[in-house]
């Protein structure tokens, strides 16, 4: 594929059969437009990386016919990878005031303020970009300035959720009220491109004000020294927490550089205005253990999150027996091993530890069954195309959809070409997607042979291999091995006998073609490594000539 003809196209090239780093395109009269560029964190499968990216081939070829990159909000699987990709791009960024401030801090921080422009947006405020017409919504979710996006085309308008909920009491900004979306419903929306994340949850996700008041309950019950940890971008659980000490006549601390900025970035943008002022560590641990709250980074398990050196006893924060750690957040899946590690070295402590199957003090900003029963409803789209999700979850939202009368969905994966008109949906191309990481300064191919070659030595540990040879082409000298992972302990020292017996006597004559020798000493080396182990270590060949 090229360009978009007369039609109007729909391609992820991340976040579709997966939760998190999201990337959508939508094209249509020879032009495309990017909503949303997000990163999501590495797991254990991938060695020394702590970010991932969107590998964006496809749209870097064609990036002449890119209009422009429209964010929906300031999560960083929507955000993250904007400072990675915007400068090679060479587009402008469209995002509301909230958003823009956390993407232009990002753009400082790596010297790019300057290369990148950065269109402020008004709270509903509108824009063209070519033959497309983007206007904002506000919708609730768990950070400032959440927003679905109704982008009119001339083949229909999409409205494209990004990551929402329905909330009757939201404690920061305020959403497009019902009669707003169904006016939209009203006026005709040819495909609704939504959120799948809790597809599988029957009931509604639950408001933050009622988080609000379990949170100011359970804190004002406790005596001992409080510490709350939650996601640093959901600026409405912050302002609950800031209600939630001077309710309960504590001063707050904040522990954690995300938190700072978030809050930073809320002020700077109007949100936060009663947020009481905080105390730095030292007076914090000065004051009685019940006259203290601390707002921590961490709850998800990062061993240098706030939470995780308060834990681990390397933070000026300390806590002690019978103090309290409040998890106002959802354990993200991946992350069990990480937040248990912390969990049970606070329970060393003899902290006590309260998460959301406890007490209700966290709720989600995705939306359940009835609240995508609800929009459907409103919005009453021709087409449903799920995103953001697993590919168990967007199944299960087209049969959701199509249960509840949306007249046609479709299920699509990262790189798959949807025609949505004329005559759609359907599926009618393929284009090629993929992942990068982030590996110190350089970006690579999540799948190359650097990351292949990292997870290998992992598993199996490393061999290096020294050889001499005179100038006649003998081995002169021993030759000299290294080991690094290979489970031989106490037999070590017999192995690397074995293997150095075995290289001399089979090396008596001169060397000949270099290459062959070193290939063939990496394999008598492997073959002997498993024969010892049953493992199959990487082999490295130095051979040093006279």
């Amino acid at each position: 594929m090229t360009k978009p003809k007369k039609e109007l196209l729909f391609l992820a090239l991340g976040g579709s059969g997966e939760i998190g780093m999201n990337v959508n395109l939508y094209g249509c009269d020879g032009k495309w437009v990017m909503v949303d560029l997000g990163m999501t964190f590495a797991d254990p499968s991938y060695p020394g990386i702590d970010l991932i990216l969107p590998d964006l081939e496809f749209i870097e070829k064609h990036r002449k016919d890119l209009l422009g990159i429209v964010l929906t909000h300031g999560h960083e699987d929507h955000i993250g990878a904007v400072p990675y990709f915007a400068a090679d791009l060479d587009v402008p960024l469209f995002a509301t005031p909230f958003t823009a401030g956390l993407i232009r801090r990002k753009l400082e921080e790596v010297g790019l303020q300057n290369d990148v422009e950065l269109n402020i947006i008004p709270n509903e405020g509108s824009f063209d970009l070519g033959p497309f017409g983007f206007r904002y919504l506000p919708i609730a979710h768990s950070i400032a300035e959440g927003n679905a996006m109704l982008i009119d085309t001339p083949y229909g308008r999409i409205f494209h959720t990004g990551d929402w909920k329905l909330d009757d009491e939201p404690v920061l900004g305020v959403p497009s009220s019902p009669e707003t979306l169904k006016k939209i419903g009203d006026d005709g929306i040819l495909a609704m491109v939504c959120d799948s994340t809790n597809v599988f949850n029957d009931k509604a996700s639950g408001s933050e004000g009622e988080v609000r008041r379990n949170l100011m309950r359970v804190v004002d019950e406790i005596d001992t020294r409080v510490v709350v940890t939650t996601f640093a971008s959901n600026a409405a659980r912050l302002q609950t927490l800031g209600e939630v000490a001077i309710q309960a006549g504590r001063k707050l601390c904040v522990a954690g550089r995300s938190l700072d900025r978030i809050i930073e970035n809320c002020r700077e943008n109007g949100y936060l205005k009663d947020f009481p002022p905080t105390i730095d560590f030292q007076e914090a641990m000065s004051l009685p253990r019940g006259d203290v709250m601390i707002i921590a980074t961490g709850g998800q398990g990062e061993a240098r999150a706030a939470l995780g050196r308060i834990a681990g006893d390397s933070h000026q924060i300390k806590l002690s027996e019978g103090d309290h750690v409040l998890f106002s957040s959802k354990q993200i899946p991946g992350n069990e091993i990480a937040i248990g590690r912390i969990q049970n070295q606070l329970a060393a402590k003899g902290v006590v530890m309260i998460t959301e199957r406890q007490e209700h003090i966290h709720v989600s900003g995705h939306p359940g069954q009835p609240e995508l029963a609800q929009m459907y409803e409103w919005i009453k789209p021709e087409i449903l195309v799920p995103v953001h999700g697993e590919i168990r979850h967007m199944k299960t939202q087209v049969a959701f959809g199509l249960e509840q009368g949306i007249p046609k969905a479709i299920f699509q994966q990262n790189g798959d070409v949807v025609r949505l008109a004329p005559n759609g949906p359907k599926i009618v191309g393929q284009e090629r997607t993929g992942r990068l990481v982030v590996d110190g300064d350089v970006i690579i191919p999540a799948d190359g042979r650097t990351l292949n070659d990292r997870r290998k030595t992992a598993h199996n540990g490393m061999i290096s291999v020294a050889i001499g040879l005179d100038h006649k082409g003998n081995i002169f000298g021993q030759p000299v091995l290294k080991m690094h992972g290979v489970p031989l302990e106490e037999d070590e020292e017999d192995f690397l006998d074995e293997v150095v017996d075995k290289i001399v006597g089979k090396y008596s004559k001169p060397v000949g073609d270099i290459d062959k020798f070193n290939e063939a000493i990496r394999l008598l080396v492997r073959r002997s490594a498993t024969e010892w182990t049953g493992k199959k270590p990487i082999v490295s060949v130095l051979t040093v000539e006279a």
